[in-house]
């Protein structure tokens, strides 16, 4: 087996929640250009849209609208992506949303919302799919859910947020169980924790706290599209065959 083929993932077939920016783009994007058809979900239609147009130009992807805080969401977008296609390698569990208001202010409608995204959905939509997963493994390149996370998870700072480290922390432990419970029908399971990458969510954050962070990385910069990109392939790929459970923090050592 050359080294090269323990990372072959054409071929596949990957639905990326969250598609259709930040991080679920790289990522998805990333997977397209290795030759793995891809599919991208998210809530708003124009946005899906955009982001279907950008990842084309790069391999082949297909666009589904779904909203995975609404609690049939997963049941229905599963059931669409089982119209599309009859195969599923890789699911990518990226859909997720954040909070802000002072601890003595936060809503429980704003609570709801982000655990329900980030941790609900997560069980919801990989419980949906397994049977998919299971029916596209074989014995020797298993299929493979990869879940989404953040530093966030084990680390506070002044971010006015009190659901969202706390949402990404239940992720983790909910790898860990899938991580037990999935291998029977060939489906392993990990989680990427990321640090600082541009997206949509941490845009509004100000200039102070975004030099702060970098001031705290050693590697002294942000993580890039080809940085977590490459972290899912490996995933997703035969190379990982021994990996499962594990939670892998991508951040520049700003967690270290």
């Amino acid at each position: 087996m050359s080294i090269a083929s323990l990372f072959e993932v054409s071929g596949k077939v990957a639905l990326v929640t969250g598609g259709s920016s930040g991080i679920g783009e790289m990522i998805a994007t990333t997977l397209a250009r290795a030759g793995v058809t891809v599919f991208i979900a998210a809530r708003k239609p124009d946005r899906l849209a955009e982001a279907l147009a950008r990842i084309a130009a790069h391999g082949t992807v297909e666009a589904i609208p779904a909203d995975l805080a609404d609690p049939n969401g997963a049941d229905r977008l599963a059931g669409e992506l089982g119209e599309r296609t009859g195969q599923l390698d890789i699911l990518v569990n990226n859909a997720g949303a954040t909070w802000g208001a002072p601890f003595g202010e936060f809503p429980a409608s704003g609570w709801d919302r982000v655990m329900d995204l980030n941790a609900r959905a997560t069980f919801l939509l990989s419980q949906s799919l397994m049977p998919l997963l299971a029916k596209s493994a074989d014995e020797d390149d298993w299929s493979s859910v990869i879940n989404v996370s953040s530093v966030a998870s084990r680390y506070t700072d002044d971010t006015p947020s009190a659901a969202y480290g706390p949402s990404k922390a239940a992720v983790e432990q909910l790898t860990r169980v899938m991580a037990r419970w999935l291998p029977k029908h060939r489906i392993r399971v990990n989680c990427i924790a990321p640090g600082w990458f541009p997206s949509r969510m941490n845009a509004p954050i100000g200039d102070d706290y975004r030099a702060a962070w970098l001031d705290r990385t050693p590697l002294k910069r942000f993580g890039r599209a080809e940085d977590i990109g490459a972290l899912a392939i490996y995933l997703a790929s035969r190379a990982s065959s021994f990996v499962n459970g594990q939670v892998i923090a991508i951040d520049g050592g700003w967690s270290a």
